[in-house]
Order: structure tokens, then sequence, then C-alpha cells
């Protein structure tokens, strides 16, 4: 056992903690890492517009999915990992989840390198694929052409970050998403505006923030502060390992290359129907839901370990107490954030630009994407749910359900019907079909977890007097 770790970690404080405590305990730190981290997604975004116009924020769109494409192989590797290690700690098996956390780091690192090469041979190629009109292609060369080089720091840094919250540390990955996000806040301004690097400026300040964060991450694991007993041979990748860690991950990869994939879609359906300022508006609306979402992931990112650890140690009384808090509190944040957007969105979008003709493309179209947002908390905790007791199969169908089986469809075919609309309309329609589908699975799997809950019980409490 490490001999260095935290007082804290050494108790079964996940499996007896009062459970509104130790979600607190776990999502706060989480919340405040994404928060932080959306944060510089947004204020990146509006120095880009600012400093240089809105054909840079049209190049900041078009990169997005892009790097959710990038990010979607370390989180692969980094969920899935999380849920053997939640659930091999649970079942005190340290080393088990030692070789689990070993594997996942060293598949990033090359998955890692070979996305960066390839993707820098291919750079305008991809780029247009993924929606680059002529007069934004410029604009998305010098972003992208920069960005790529950062691509292995950026996945070392978001596997840590999910494998020092699987063993309780969310103070740890917090930090990892501070440091970095921290730094590219000062730096933005100073490349784009003092050094007049205009968008590229933008691209080598995140660079730099994504290196920093990749080595503290690093130093979390080689100053051992893990509670896990990495050697050097745990960095050997086993094919079976890495085999659960890919499917139990895959509905994590499949979410957020559905992202991806929509926000390609929606990329190149603006441009055939619309414009570059239609593009440019997806871009501004893009980076205000990814920070209204940040609160309710970070809920989901404290869930997770606890739903995963009290499942592998079969405390499921408590697995579902943590199911229905986690949808409420999630369901509550949601619903502010959605009264906010539907009340002020020509203020939101005003800091991004002056230009009052993008704004006036953007306000009515953010308040039609943003409008079910109370309903994104059942659908990000049902699929972690499944993600976390290790079932991969309706993990990875309510991954699916969202992006690929209703959301990209719709973004395809409604404008062929009313136009520039249904790509805004696609969102709440998907939504609210995506959270009946996670609704009727949950209702099923609480009913399994009652049952195998009641056989766990012994005659006394089975039936008490």
């Amino acid at each position: 056992m490490n001999k260095n770790r935290p007082a804290t970690q050494s108790k079964d404080f996940m499996g007896t903690e009062p459970m509104g405590r130790l979600l607190a305990k776990l999502s706060i730190p989480a919340m405040i890492g994404m928060i932080v981290n959306a944060l510089y997604n947004l204020v990146d975004t509006i120095f880009v517009g600012q400093g240089v116009g809105p054909l840079a924020i049209a190049a900041l769109s078009i990169g997005f999915p892009i790097q959710m494409l990038i990010g979607a192989f370390a989180q692969m590797y980094g969920v899935g990992a999380a849920s053997i290690v939640s659930r091999r700690l649970g079942e005190q098996e340290p080393e088990a989840a030692a070789a689990a956390a070993g594997t996942a780091i060293s598949a990033t690192v090359l998955t890692a390198i070979i996305i960066s090469i390839t993707g820098l041979i291919f750079l305008e190629p991809v780029l247009t694929l993924f929606g680059a009109t002529t007069d934004i292609l410029p604009f998305a060369v010098e972003y992208m052409g920069m960005i790529l080089f950062g691509t292995t720091f950026l996945s070392i840094s978001m596997c840590v970050n999910n494998l020092a919250r699987a063993e309780g540390q969310a103070k740890v990955a917090m930090m990892i998403m501070i440091v970095g996000t921290g730094l590219n806040l000062v730096l933005d301004p100073i490349f784009i505006f003092v050094f007049n690097l205009g968008i590229r400026g933008a691209a080598i300040a995140t660079v730099i923030s994504q290196i920093a964060s990749a080595l503290l991450a690093l130093s979390f694991l080689v100053r051992k502060k893990s509670i896990l007993p990495l050697k050097l041979r745990s960095f050997k990748i086993s094919l079976s390992n890495l085999r659960e860690t890919a499917l139990l991950g895959m509905p994590t990869f499949v979410r957020q290359t559905g992202t991806s994939v929509m926000a390609m879609s929606v990329n190149n359906m603006l441009g055939l129907y619309g414009s570059g300022m239609s593009i440019a508006a997806y871009g501004m609306i893009s980076k205000l839901m990814i920070f209204f979402l940040m609160p309710i992931f970070g809920i989901v990112q404290g869930f997770q370990p606890i739903a995963g650890y009290n499942y592998g140690a079969k405390q499921f009384d408590r697995v579902k107490k943590v199911l229905y808090l986690g949808i409420g509190v999630a369901t509550i944040m949601g619903t502010f954030s959605m009264i906010v957007i539907e009340g002020f969105p020509r203020l939101l979008l005003s800091m991004f630009t002056s230009d009052q003709s993008l704004i006036d493309i953007a306000a009515p179209a953010l308040r039609i994407v943003m409008i079910t947002m109370p309903f994104i908390g059942v659908q990000a905790i049902g699929s972690t749910l499944f993600q976390s007791i290790g079932k991969s199969i309706p993990a990875l169908f309510l991954g699916l359900s969202r992006q690929f089986i209703f959301l990209i469809p719709l973004v395809l075919l409604l404008p062929g019907f009313i136009g520039i609309s249904g790509v805004w309309f696609a969102f709440p329609i998907a939504d609210t079909l995506a959270t009946l589908v996670t609704g009727i699975w949950l209702f099923y799997e609480v009913r399994h977890l009652n049952k195998i809950h009641f056989e766990t019980l012994n005659p006394v409490e089975r039936y008490p007097l």
C-alpha cells in the first residue's frame, strides 16, 4: 500500500458517508473545475470575437468538433478505466485497479500521437469536411494547425483527471483543470492583443496551458499522491484491461463523438442553408451551452465513482440514493440555466460581439436550442449509471440515443422542410426523445436493483415483524 496515501482515502468513505455530503464532496470540486474550464472556452471565444472578428468565431466553431473528437479517445480510456478502478477499490483489489489505470494512460498517449500526426498531414481536407467554407478556412488552418501540437498533453490530463476522481480525489481532478484554464485565461489576451498574433495566439495559449495541465497530472502519479500502487509494469498495456476499458468507455466515446459529428453536421447544414454568420452564431451558442452544462456534468462526475464503488461493494440501496439525488440536483440546475438563457439571450451573446446582425441571428436560435435544459440531468445521470455499474450495452445505447439516433438525423432532415430553423429545433426535439428513452430504461434498472438488494438481505431483514 502507498505510504503517502491521504488519510481520508484509507477509509471506506464512499461506502459509509451520508449521501448528500458525499455527492457534494466529490461533485463540487469537479463542478468548479469544469466551470472554470468552460469559462476558458467562453472567454477564449470572447477574446477571439472581439480581437479578430465573426469569421474567427466561425473558425473556432469548425475546430470545436475536431477537438471534441480528439478528446473522445482520452475520455473513453479515462472513463472506462475509472469505472474499473472504482469497482476494484470497492472490492479491495488495488493492484488490479492500478493495472487498469496504467493501461488506460499508455493507450491514451499512443492514440494521441497517432491522431496528432494524421491531423497535421490532412489538415485542410479535414477542416473542409467539418464545414469550413472558403472564407473561414484560412482562420481554421491557422488555429487548428497549432492546436494539434497539444493533442498528447490534452489527452494525458483528461485521462488522469478521470482516474483521480475514480479514487475519490476530486480536488486533484479540479486542480488539473483549473491550472491549465487559469494559465490560458492569462495568456490569451497577451498573445492575441499584446503580441498581435490573432487567432494563432489563442491556439498558442491553449497549447501552453495543456502542457501545464499534463505536467500537473503526471506529477500526481510520479509523486505518489495517488492511492493506486502504480509501478512501471502497471503501464504495460494489458489486452484484457484495454478491452474492458474500451467497452465501458465506449458510451462516453460515442457521446463525445456524437457531439463532434453533430457539430460537423450543424456547421455543414448552416453553411448550406445560411452563411458563415450562421456558423459563427452556432459557435457562440455552443460555447454558452457548454458553460451552462458544466455544473450538471460536475454532478455526473461526482456521481460516477460513488455509484461504481457502492455497486462493487453490493450496497445497492446507496446506489439508488445517489441516483435519485443526482437526478434531482441536476434537474434543478438545468431549470435555473434555462430561466437565465430564456430571459437574457441578447445580453449573453453581446459578450462575444457587438455585431447586431450576428446577435439577431443567434438570439432566437439560442432560446430554441436551450429550452430543454431541465431534461439534461436525466440523460447524463442515467447513461452514467450504467457505465458505473459495468453494464456497457445500455450505457452504449443511451450514449448513442441523443446525438446519433435522434439529433443528427433531425439536423439533416428538418432543414429540408422548414429551412435553417430546422437546425435549431432539432435540439429540443432530440433532448425530449432521449430523456423519454433514458427514463424508461432507468425505471427497469431501479426495479432490478430493488430485486438484487432484496436478495442480499437475511430472512429477518426481508420479513421484519
